[in-house]
């Protein structure tokens, strides 16, 4: 089987089970999420060993996946975590790390890539479910649609990108990071990324989940969401090649691994999380 047809068995697979589980929420929401971001923890501390880091991976794998879980319970109102608690962790990482690596083993880079790894994938992708269950998303079909409207975005975006780029060509965006993004492409991605914005809010987030953005508002979103896509896919592109790695791994068939495929969301569900709250505004009695 070719790779666009074994990209389209598991886009045909993998799109159901997650708007499925959009519209579940809960438990089931947060188990998948906490499995995504040990996934894309494991891949990144792989990527780091191969890059030169030594990151305690066990420690934040599990860690990783065990931060969209502690939102669940959060949400639940069962669990509570103070802001020192995070400060212990960090400090608890780098004491570990000074007991498992040693003066020789490089302890501080160990507990530093340990840390931004958990974070990178478990802290960021967290606001998966936090989007879901978001103060003005009012009943299941308006959490779903309140997560779905970034991703659809993100796609937008990269959408613009890449046929912008291939129409117009011209200057490189950040040739030394990925030779294949061009500036016309990233305005293009802006572009499409705006009107897409524009046609969401519209046809979708304002009749059926009563929600709304001012005109400005909607050109705002789009674009610091079109913006934060693409310097997550560039982010991701830079971890790879200090590495020298191609794919992040192997577990999409023709996608290569959750990093791949997560890259921009990384980055864009945190700040769609952030505009929500700064520029939403209720549309009542919306049909």
């Amino acid at each position: 089987m070719n790779e666009l047809g074994r990209r389209v068995i598991v886009a045909l697979i993998g799109a159901p089970l997650a708007l499925g589980l959009l519209w579940i929420g809960g438990a089931p929401l947060a188990t998948f999420t906490g499995g995504l971001a040990g996934l894309a923890a494991w891949e990144f501390f792989r990527i780091a060993r191969a890059g030169g880091s030594t990151p305690m991976s066990v420690v934040g794998v599990v860690l990783a996946a065990l931060i969209p879980v502690g939102v669940h319970g959060h949400y639940l109102g069962v669990l509570q975590v103070p802001l020192y608690t995070w400060v212990l962790a960090v400090v608890a990482i780098l004491g570990l790390a000074i007991c498992l690596r040693g003066a020789d083993g490089k302890p501080l880079g160990a507990a530093s890539t340990t840390v931004f790894g958990i974070l990178y994938t478990g802290a960021t992708l967290s606001f998966l479910y936090a989007l879901r269950y978001h103060n003005y998303a009012v009943g299941d079909a308006a959490g779903a649609l309140a997560v779905i409207f970034p991703v659809v975005l993100t796609w937008a975006s990269d959408t613009g990108a890449y046929f912008s780029g291939r129409l117009i060509g011209g200057r490189k965006l950040v040739p030394s990071v990925s030779p294949g993004k061009t500036v016309a492409g990233a305005i293009g991605a802006l572009v499409v990324t705006v009107a897409a914005t524009y046609g969401f809010v519209e046809l979708l987030l304002i009749p059926t989940a009563q929600l709304a953005f001012t005109p400005l508002g909607i050109v705002v979103f789009g674009l610091v969401i079109s913006v934060v896509a693409q310097i997550g896919d560039l982010a991701e592109s830079l971890l790879k090649r200090e590495a020298g790695q191609k794919d992040s791994g192997t577990l999409f068939p023709g996608h290569g691994g959750v990093l791949d495929r997560l890259d921009s969301l990384f980055f864009v569900l945190p700040a769609a999380y952030a505009l929500y709250d700064l520029l939403l505004i209720p549309a009542p009695g919306a049909r």
